[in-house]
């Protein structure tokens, strides 16, 4: 899959008192963008239930590097950082980007499968993995050990 970037739309509620995003904005925001993604790969919402699998994180952790302003105009760039084979555990990263290039902040997460049902840690139907796993990769990803 070539790189994804997912546009972001700032709104004036998305600002702090010193006229710059709030910190908790780059988490929904990240969120919205992995959703995004998932929709792109056609991994809606309905497959997932129909499977009885969804996404969870174990850790969020933002590191902020330039502030971002209202009238900015940003990118948020995805790629998997960490991965086992199957797509079973995974870490990814996301960098909010100016339209000039500046990374303004890196999000990272940890996650994982969860099944709704038996509510435990499961690993998606391979066929519906197929799209996850074309996510591009960061220059630095690393292949989780397979579960054994």
């Amino acid at each position: 899959m070539d790189e994804f970037r997912f546009p972001v739309h700032l709104r004036w509620a998305d600002m702090d008192p010193n006229f710059h995003l709030r910190h908790d904005v780059y988490y929904t925001l990240g969120a919205q963008a992995r959703v995004g993604w998932l929709f792109a790969i056609d991994l809606t919402p309905a497959k997932m239930q129909q499977a009885h699998f969804g996404p969870i994180l174990f850790r969020e952790e933002c590191i902020f590097r330039r502030e971002i302003r209202h009238t900015d105009t940003i990118v948020i760039e995805l790629r998997l950082s960490r991965c086992r084979p199957d797509g079973s555990r995974w870490s990814m990263r996301h960098h909010f980007l100016r339209d000039d290039g500046t990374l303004c902040a890196e999000l990272n997460v940890d996650g994982a499968w969860i099944d709704t049902q038996a509510r435990k840690l499961t690993t998606p139907p391979a066929h519906l993995m197929e799209g996850f796993l074309r996510l591009p990769r960061t220059e630095d990803f690393e292949e989780l050990e397979a579960k054994g």
